[in-house]
């Protein structure tokens, strides 16, 4: 059965990246394959499975349009998120959406004929996901030396970390790790958190030291994009963001 498993993990692998939607029998294999690995890495390949897929220029997000728990056909941040988070904590298709119902409301998702029917009540802003907990710990003030951020409507303040923060903090990352990227005070539109993605670190070809990379849904709902992974520096070093705050998943969940 391991030999089996092992062969449909490489399979499934060595397919384009932007190979997804993967069917549930599929996903079940890959569940197999990647089971006894650290949740974050579990994160994080979950991530780099949707890099090339299409980025969801729905304002609304094409997965609550159509009121769908699996709509892997195009993704925006917060879905990527969403769904690398739900299947890393699940053993099966079936079981992702199971968590999906969990992870993504502030009460819980309700399905009748196929539909969710309490999209309304699904998180709308990063800085929610992450005060619910369900995300993981955050773990922003133990990474490096932080900022606050005055939110221009209510005043609301909370901290956060400036680039040259993140920048000086890599070797303290972890594949897994969830940025959410705080949006700039100048720009008032939108929620408190305007971005996000799911950190992964590779050894060096070298084997001298690590790269950071950032999996990303990289677009925008006006002009579109794909999900990309990209260097961490490289993204850092042309976002318009003020900074970003962290949160990191553990196993005991």
């Amino acid at each position: 059965m391991r030999f089996l498993a092992g062969a449909f993990l490489l399979l499934f692998v060595c397919l384009p990246q932007s190979a997804l939607p993967f069917t549930s029998d599929e996903i079940n294999a890959l569940e197999t394959g990647i089971k006894g690995s650290p949740v974050g890495v579990r994160v994080a390949w979950w991530a780099e499975q949707f890099i090339g897929t299409a980025y969801d220029t729905d304002p609304l997000g094409d997965y609550v349009r159509r009121s769908l728990i699996v709509a892997d056909e195009r993704v925006d941040c917060m879905y990527l998120t969403f769904r690398s988070v739900e299947l890393a904590l699940s053993d099966n298709s079936e079981g992702a959406v199971d968590k999906a119902l969990v992870l993504r409301f502030h009460t819980r998702g309700l399905v009748k004929d196929g539909k969710v029917i309490n999209y309304d009540e699904r998180y709308q802003d990063g800085i929610d996901m992450i005060a619910s907990g369900k995300y993981g710990l955050e773990i922003t003030a133990t990474v490096g030396k932080t900022r606050e951020f005055a939110e221009p409507k209510s005043g609301t303040r909370f901290d956060f970390l400036p680039p040259s923060e993140i920048h000086a903090a890599l070797h303290r990352l972890n594949t897994g790790d969830i940025l959410y990227f705080v949006r700039d005070p100048a720009r008032t539109q939108g929620g408190l958190i305007a971005h996000m993605g799911i950190i992964k670190i590779e050894t060096r070809n070298d084997g001298l030291g690590r790269s950071v990379y950032l999996i990303h849904a990289s677009g925008t709902k006006k002009r579109g994009g794909s999900v990309k992974k990209v260097l961490l520096d490289d993204y850092l070093s042309h976002m318009q963001h003020a900074g970003a705050k962290i949160s990191r998943l553990s196993e005991a969940r």
